[in-house]
């Protein structure tokens, strides 16, 4: 993941997620990574927590990757958080599809 990684900010990220979508997976890795930035002085603080959400963000790529959907679990902890999502609105499927694999870095 390019974020973990820092060839890319999080603010770059999110702007690479698909616009107008509705996959309740693709929306709690929205979320995920805004927790990532709002925790950064978490992270610098706790070597433990920093380990153990760059684990959970890795998985959470690893399962989009391979077009799978996230586990129910992870859905349901960003449940609340679904009517605030903040992306954009696009309706071009094959831009939503490129989005994906460019913030995924598949080629």
């Amino acid at each position: 993941m390019l974020v973990l990684t820092g060839q890319m900010t999080v603010r770059q990220a999110l702007l690479n997620f698909p616009k107008d979508t509705n996959d309740k997976s693709i929306i709690s890795a929205y979320h995920a990574l805004i927790h990532f930035e709002a925790d950064e002085e978490l992270r610098a603080k706790d070597v433990l927590y920093k380990e153990e959400q760059d684990e959970y963000l890795e998985f959470l790529a690893d399962t989009l990757s391979k077009n799978r959907t996230l586990p129910q679990n992870i859905i349901k902890s960003y449940k609340n958080y679904y009517s605030n999502v903040a992306l954009p609105k696009d309706k071009n499927t094959k831009k939503i599809l490129a989005k994906i694999c460019k913030f995924l870095n598949i080629k």
